[in-house]
């Protein structure tokens, strides 16, 4: 009984060798390249959704910033920087003047944030506050990035 376990699924080839046939393994490696045919697709664009995801949350971070100390201010502030500053003597609103340290309630950002997608600063417009990614190309969904 224990040659049989030994030997179930090959076959005694006329010189006394066990083995598989070819047919068995060609079955098996289409098998195999099926399975990694669904598979591998799922998982090649990962590390481009993560960045997407990554750059929607700090452009919403960002801009709800921006809109908290235009709301404190009445103003934009000058640079992105303005919104992660520690002392209120440097920070400046988007016509360059010194803000009121009476209205100013930050830092509204614990550091300056890059877009993740191009590892560069986000493009900003002080006079009207928008902030934009300023990665190249378009997204997975075929959106440009510089358009969210």
């Amino acid at each position: 009984m224990f040659s049989y376990l030994q030997t179930a699924g090959r076959r005694r080839h006329p010189g006394g060798k066990l083995g598989f046939t070819l047919v068995e393994l060609l079955v098996v490696i289409v098998v195999l390249a099926v399975l990694a045919a669904i598979v591998l697709p799922k998982f090649m664009n990962s590390s481009a959704r993560s960045k997407e995801s990554a750059l929607k949350s700090d452009l919403r971070l960002i801009r709800n910033a921006v809109s908290l100390f235009q709301a404190d201010i009445g103003k934009y502030p000058n640079t992105l920087a303005d919104l992660a500053a520690t002392d209120k003597a440097t920070v400046k609103g988007a016509d360059g003047a010194v803000v009121s340290a009476a209205d100013w309630h930050g830092p509204y950002l614990d550091s300056v944030i890059s877009d993740p997608v191009s590892g560069n600063a986000f493009t900003y417009d002080k006079a009207t506050g928008k902030v934009t990614s300023s990665a190249a190309g378009n997204a997975l969904d075929g959106t440009a990035y510089n358009t969210w």
